[in-house]
């Protein structure tokens, strides 16, 4: 029968790890498992209910996301479109009716000198005589 030895700090330092010869060599070895192996062993610790929740949550955010997707490529179509028939016509008389306005300001300063295209003088009026100043 073993005997129950008593153990005080004058005794010394304890030994609690088993001799090398006794330890298992099962943390050096390979396991030939793969990750999906590996997960779907995980699955088994949770109940159906909580399995079949995360499917069902995963399955509504694909759908949704797949939705989004769509939702947002419509609306950039439809955006864009828009802008192509509504704004642009604008912008290009706008930039034509500067441009001729601009053509009409040097043809003025050409026929009338360089002072009358700087003066702002309104349009369609007579430049003042140069004898009445």
């Amino acid at each position: 029968m073993a005997t129950i030895e008593e153990l005080s700090p004058a005794a010394g330092p304890v030994s609690t790890r088993p001799p090398e010869d006794e330890i298992d060599d099962d943390e050096d070895e390979d396991l030939d498992e793969t990750l999906v192996e590996r997960l779907w062993g995980l699955t088994e610790m949770f109940p159906d209910t909580v399995r079949s929740a995360a499917e069902v949550s995963a399955q509504c955010s694909v759908s949704l996301a797949k939705k989004f997707y769509s939702f947002s490529r419509s609306a950039l179509w439809v955006g864009t479109t828009s802008f192509m028939i509504l704004v642009l016509p604008v912008v290009f008389e706008t930039e034509r009716l500067q441009l001729e306005q601009q053509q009409l300001q040097q043809q003025r300063q050409i026929l009338l000198g360089p002072n009358t295209g700087m003066s702002g003088g309104m349009p369609g009026m007579m430049p003042p005589a140069p004898g009445k100043m």
